[in-house]
């Protein structure tokens, strides 16, 4: 029996849930999916810049865990792009971060 997947730590929810090529090649619509971490590990490396070792922290796996998973899902994004394919993102072994509240310091108003 393998060993259960470890969740991911993604730090900010996808802001759309997919993308559509403006048209369609000859041999009609198909999609692929790519998780919400494979979305994380491509905005982590290569739209904020950091090197694998600082992006596999953030998202709590190992480097060589992250260069996989950064790996399948630029397959997937080429795939999509390439073939004129849908390009849906959702599900995935993740976690969000929990809600922090941001609290507001109460006190008087000073009066000049």
């Amino acid at each position: 029996m393998p060993r259960p997947r470890k969740r991911r730590f993604v730090q900010v929810p996808p802001l759309v849930d997919g993308f559509q090529p403006n048209r369609f090649p000859p041999w009609g619509r198909q999609e692929v999916v790519l998780p919400v971490e494979g979305l994380e590990a491509i905005r982590l490396n290569d739209f904020e810049g950091l090197d694998q070792q600082t992006a596999a922290n953030r998202m709590s796996v190992s480097r060589q865990t992250f260069g996989r998973i950064l790996g399948e899902a630029r397959r997937i994004v080429a795939e999509a792009l390439v073939m004129g394919k849908v390009l849906r993102i959702e599900g995935g072994d993740f976690d969000m971060p929990p809600n922090r509240q941001r609290r507001r310091r109460r006190g008087r108003a000073s009066a000049f």
